[in-house]
């Protein structure tokens, strides 16, 4: 965790030198790194280059004051601006409207200091490992999909065998117990590895979980937006109704979260997407969004509820070959709408895509539809629903993405994805007519 420390450390020194002239150089001579090894790790951890970081809290500081009576120009010259001019075209750049629009929709700002993200250097990983009975000195490194994408900061491949992962307790214990109760129903699953002590994890202030590897690996993007597209959409879907009728029989024993995702989205979520429209100038509609609650609240009640994976990304879905060998990662697992995996799979497909590739992406949804209707059936109201569901995973990200500056370009990217989702309503719909 000494990675952590160091960031930490740097961003409570920015945090109180805003108004002065800080530089990457500096801070790397404070961690004791070379400016190019610190700007790497700085990156990696904050998800942005120290520059953008330190650009992104003078802004928003700067807004605060404004928004709070001060005048505007004291206030940017104070933060290093030049000029009036350049606060607002900077600003503009980094929320897409101007300081005084944004106030309009947000009535107030108040800056808020990102979390820090817990790294491990490889020494305190070999540390934790051993905990277990395992051959010493295996490879590790961060688990990535097939195509090179990282999948997360808190699981690392160790060796060709074994994943080993870190998290909330409650959300470990839960995996294991979906997990083993999967095994139970012939399903393959990563079952944990017994400690030393013969615990199934390592129960210390960050709890470690060490499991099996499963065969396999996401599909490639190359696969999933090929000549066979159809084909792996519908391999898909059949696997996740099949996945479904597996966590069915074991819901009881598990005692998950039950979720109400209509009422969460037209709590919170949706009221922050209207509030981005106007933001960004994404031009959606106000008839989207008074439909969207309309018809969508007509079906909600209607749609079947079980267990759910939750986050069936393509990252989190297993093939061997040309046929799904399992689904990893049951930590977000809850009773919601067994649509919602249907719906996540093909929008976690799309996220990936370039907008060139959006296109391809009705056939592979129309693939994942039918696959799940022939195993699973799918009822008259999760058909009409589809179109509202996959609105509602959009609204979502969009609304939990723009808050995190880590992962604005991913609210970015949702931004997109939903204006052509609205744009192929009729598609969408048409899919089972």
């Amino acid at each position: 965790m000494q990675y952590t420390e160091l960031i930490k450390t740097a961003l409570d020194y920015i945090e109180q030198n805003l108004k002065a002239n800080i530089t990457s150089e500096e801070l790397a001579q404070m961690a004791n790194y070379s400016t190019y090894h610190y700007y790497r790790l700085f990156s990696s951890v904050m998800g942005s280059s120290v520059a953008s970081y330190i650009l992104k809290r003078r802004l928003d500081h700067a807004l605060a004051e404004i928004a709070g009576g001060r005048k505007a120009i004291d206030v940017v010259l104070e933060y290093g601006f030049d000029t009036y001019a350049g606060f607002y075209k900077a600003f503009v750049k980094m929320y897409g409207c101007s300081p005084k629009k944004y106030l309009s929709i947000y009535q107030e700002h108040k800056p808020k200091k990102p979390e820090v993200v817990i790294m491990y250097t490889d020494k305190e990983l070999r540390k934790i490992l051993e905990n277990w009975s395992i051959e010493k000195n295996l490879p590790i490194i961060g688990a990535h999909m097939a195509d090179g994408a990282k999948t997360s900061g808190n699981v690392w491949r160790v060796g060709n065998d074994y994943i080993l992962k870190t998290g909330s307790r409650e959300k470990l214990i839960k995996n294991i117990k979906i997990s083993k109760a999967l095994h139970k129903q012939g399903f393959v699953s990563s079952l944990p590895v017994l400690t030393k002590t013969g615990d199934e994890y390592l129960n210390q202030k960050e709890p470690f979980v060490l499991t099996q590897g499963l065969k396999g690996n996401p599909l490639t993007k190359s696969d999933r937006f090929g000549d066979s597209r159809i084909k792996f959409g519908e391999e898909y879907g059949r696997s996740i109704a099949r996945l479904h009728k597996a966590l069915k029989s074991i819901q009881k024993d598990i005692l998950p979260d039950e979720v109400n995702i209509y009422e969460n989205v037209t709590s919170w979520v949706l009221p922050n997407v209207k509030q981005q429209n106007i933001q960004w100038d994404m031009g959606i509609d106000d008839s989207f969004f008074d439909g969207f609650i309309e018809y969508f609240g007509k079906l909600y009640d209607k749609l079947p509820k079980q267990l759910i994976h939750r986050d069936p990304n393509p990252s989190n879905i297993l093939f061997d070959g040309d046929k799904i060998s399992g689904f990893i990662d049951f930590d977000l697992s809850e009773v919601n709408i067994r649509l919602w995996d249907v719906c996540y799979c093909a929008t976690g497909i799309l996220s990936e895509s370039s907008e060139d590739a959006y296109e391809k992406w009705l056939d592979i949804l129309e693939g994942i539809l039918h696959g799940y209707d022939l195993e699973g059936k799918l009822t008259p109201e999760e058909k009409q629903a589809v179109f509202y569901v996959i609105c509602s995973i959009q609204m979502i990200c969009i609304a939990y993405f723009e808050k995190h500056d880590m992962y604005k370009e991913l609210a970015k990217t949702n931004r997109q994805m939903l204006n052509f989702i609205i744009q192929n309503k009729e598609k969408i719909e048409n899919i089972f007519k």
